[in-house]
């Protein structure tokens, strides 16, 4: 799956507030090289349906066995590691006769600095090395996911060095000496090594993070389907970031792809799309989604058309914004492969005639392509009244409870069905817009 920065920002995976940041709400890796991992994949997940099979294999194993996690590599052995393998040594030779007897009784006196570092960076080499040694134990266990195996064995390959078993039998009875000695020819020879085995170890950060967050937030494993299926059905799906979510259910399958969703403003015609763009990208990342079941067809992407600015710089006007917009989801839409498309109040930017004529045109041309997933919502419901009859069209709503004396509730509760439920100017009124205007 490959998602765009518009998407991921659409979505809030990269949200400036760091409250309101998906990213943040699922990293739970321990270092800083598994974070960078996991937002790499947020943009570029498993590329194909095996892929993302077996990575989810991966991290449903980490959820089951939290404990087999070696924790002994930490976020500051992996700074200390780069730290430790870009800088140079004081020795141009390798350490030896008298100067390692002035070492040994002088260093900490003279040369602290170096004494130190030298210390410090056998002792996160040591850790590290033994973490990596503990990852490779658990190839005996029968339960390991075919991927999971693959990895391990990397990193069993990468622990084959002669100084390998020298580095990890160091301990706090470890002369200077010693410590220099291992510290001079792990510069020169175990670079590539230590390069390869946190490579690996970043991955598996990554997995084993996205483990964590899915048990911390009782998310649940959804089923992954191949792409010929055009499936995305939920039950009881919800955004994370609602503490009390009115929760939804949906059934997109190949006969019944394309919804239209309506209602009033602030109902939760947005919220409702962007947890299924939240939950489509965190089931192609492999992990758990925010829902209490859930089966999903393999996709290419998620694609958002919600959030527009103008560009004064290119003297663009908004609706020419929108436009450009949708002409990138088309661009996209006619290649192959199926998409989850999120469409929130199309063409803003003009008249209500003319949002009503390009609306109904691009329903018309997305109608075309039922291999996608798509949703589409609009304040413009005779649109939705005009196309009901349309095959491959599913009609949704939120209704919004209106009172006697002119206020409003909303039940957040999705409903089949057309809305014409209107209630901007109500809004003016209780934010009190109106009779601000008419104090003179």
């Amino acid at each position: 799956m490959n998602n765009s920065k518009r998407t991921l920002k659409d979505l809030s995976f990269a949200s400036q507030d760091a409250d309101s940041n998906v990213l943040n709400y699922i990293d739970r890796c321990s270092t800083f090289v598994g974070r960078a991992l996991l937002m790499q994949q947020l943009a570029d997940a498993p590329n194909s349906y095996h892929a993302l099979c077996q990575q989810q294999a991966v991290i449903k194993y980490w959820a089951q066995h939290p404990k087999n996690w070696p924790s002994i590599i930490t976020n500051g052995t992996i700074v200390m590691l780069e730290k430790f393998f870009e800088s140079a040594d004081s020795y141009t030779r390798q350490p030896g006769g008298a100067g390692i007897f002035n070492n040994q009784f002088f260093q900490k006196i003279f040369n602290k600095n170096e004494y130190h570092f030298t210390q410090f960076s056998i002792t996160h080499l040591t850790d590290f090395l033994k973490g990596c040694q503990e990852f490779v134990a658990l190839k005996n266990n029968p339960e390991i996911p075919e991927l999971l195996f693959e990895i391990l064995t990397a990193i069993e390959k990468a622990l084959d060095h002669r100084l390998t078993a020298a580095i990890c039998a160091v301990s706090k009875d470890s002369s200077f000496k010693q410590v220099s000695n291992l510290c001079f020819h792990a510069r020169r020879e175990l670079k590539p090594n230590v390069q390869k085995l946190i490579n690996h170890f970043a991955l598996l950060d990554a997995w084993h993070g996205m483990a964590i967050a899915t048990n911390e937030h009782h998310w649940r494993f959804p089923k992954l389907l191949p792409a010929q299926e055009t499936c995305f059905q939920a039950e009881g799906l919800y955004h994370p970031f609602l503490s009390n979510a009115v929760k939804y259910d949906l059934s997109f399958l190949p006969n019944s792809n394309f919804m239209i969703l309506t209602g009033a403003n602030m109902s939760g015609k947005t919220t409702m799309m962007r947890a299924m763009g939240v939950s489509a990208i965190l089931a192609h990342l492999g992990m758990g989604v925010p829902a209490q079941s859930m089966s999903i067809s393999f996709l290419q992407g998620v694609i958002t058309n919600m959030h527009v600015e103008d560009d004064l710089m290119k003297g663009e006007s908004f609706f020419l914004a929108e436009v450009k917009n949708i002409k990138q989801t088309a661009q996209m839409v006619i290649q192959e492969g199926a998409q989850l498309i999120l469409m929130d109040e199309l063409f803003k930017g003009t008249n209500v005639h003319d949002a009503y004529e390009c609306t109904k045109a691009i329903i018309e041309g997305l109608l075309r392509y039922p291999q996608h997933i798509l949703v589409l919502s609009t304040h413009l419901h005779e649109v939705a009244e005009n196309m009901k009859t349309q095959a491959g069209l599913s009609f949704y709503c939120f209704h919004t409870s209106l009172a006697t004396d002119g206020s409003f509730t909303f039940n957040y509760k999705l409903q089949s069905g057309i809305s014409a439920e209107r209630i901007g100017y109500k809004i003016l009124q209780r934010e009190g817009v109106i009779d601000l205007l008419s104090q003179k």
